[in-house]
């Protein structure tokens, strides 16, 4: 059985015009059934995977889930030809295009996720937030307000400290919840 990860290399003929990546919309969860597929017409493939932590009956694992669900990217040549068979392939839902076009993805863009990649999985980026640093809340019903980071913890989530109405108050929100203050 193939990983989700896996590549198959395109047939490497010199005088073939280059090929360019495009964006694959596959069915919820049928990330793998639809690489299996595309393997199996020859095309090459990526999704990029990242390690997420999750529960189940008080049990806490490591998983590796695609990085964008729903979506893989495949190589397609030049020609803009290439892509059709790809809306009749098991586990594909469609390509993005803009209008008739299929949108291009940049080559750099997929270098750059492998490049990243350990292990089979995209390596998280260094923690961008330190106790101290002030933000600005991103979400919920502090939308806006200034507060200062007071802890951390393992989980993604901070503890910060705000000023409501004239009293500090701490909260624990997740980091997608807080933005650098600029």
């Amino acid at each position: 059985m193939r990983n989700i990860g896996d590549t198959m290399p395109l047939t490497t003929d010199p005088t073939e015009p280059p090929a360019a990546w495009v964006a694959v919309n596959t069915h919820p969860h049928k990330e793998h059934f639809a690489l299996e597929n595309l393997a199996r017409q020859e095309f090459r493939t990526y999704c990029p995977m990242i390690r997420r932590r999750v529960r189940h009956a008080r049990r806490s694992m490591d998983v590796l889930r695609p990085m964008f669900p729903g979506y893989v990217f495949a190589a397609v040549g030049m020609d803009r030809t290439e892509w059709r068979p790809l809306l009749s392939t098991f586990g594909v839902r469609s390509v993005l295009r803009c209008g008739d076009n299929v949108s291009i993805v940049p080559e750099g863009f997929i270098h750059a996720l492998q490049a990243r990649e350990i292990d089979g999985a995209i390596a998280r980026p260094e923690q961008v937030f330190h106790i101290g640093q002030v933000v600005t809340m991103a979400s919920g019903p502090f939308d806006g307000l200034v507060a200062t980071i007071v802890g951390m913890d393992t989980r993604d989530r901070v503890t910060v400290l705000l000023d409501l109405l004239n009293r500090p108050v701490k909260v624990q929100v997740p980091t997608t919840g807080v933005i650098e203050r600029r």
